[in-house]
């Protein structure tokens, strides 16, 4: 479980690198994990240190949202003077998720219906 902590500490130390000197607009965690999923499929599996780290963090995802609520209570003047911008936004964010998700699914079953 440490040797995929230290994997997944490492490409965002390098994520974080990449973002500081070459692609300031893009965060550095985003990079870090583009470059995992490039190792990943480079490789074609997942090591079983690196998985159990992964489904740990997915055990837990919950607790990362605490913070976001907090900050939700603490501005909740300033969201309710801005609340049709953040509603037009949300809209309009999900439904480039929902494309984006897509897209890259309908890629994806290209790539793997050619491969077998």
């Amino acid at each position: 479980m440490i040797g995929g902590l230290v994997r997944i500490l490492l490409f965002q130390g390098l994520g974080e690198l990449i973002s500081k000197f070459v692609v300031p607009l893009v965060p550095g965690p985003v990079i870090g994990l583009l470059l995992l999923l490039g190792w990943l499929l480079a490789r074609r599996q997942v090591d079983d240190d690196l998985q159990s780290v992964a489904a740990a963090f997915s055990r837990h995802l919950g607790v990362l949202f605490v913070p976001a609520a907090v900050g939700v209570v603490t501005f909740l003047p300033q969201l309710r003077e801005h609340a049709v911008a953040l509603a037009v936004v949300l809209v309009v964010s999900v439904i480039a998720t929902v494309a984006v998700t897509a897209l890259i699914l309908r890629f994806g079953s290209r790539e793997s219906s050619r491969g077998a």
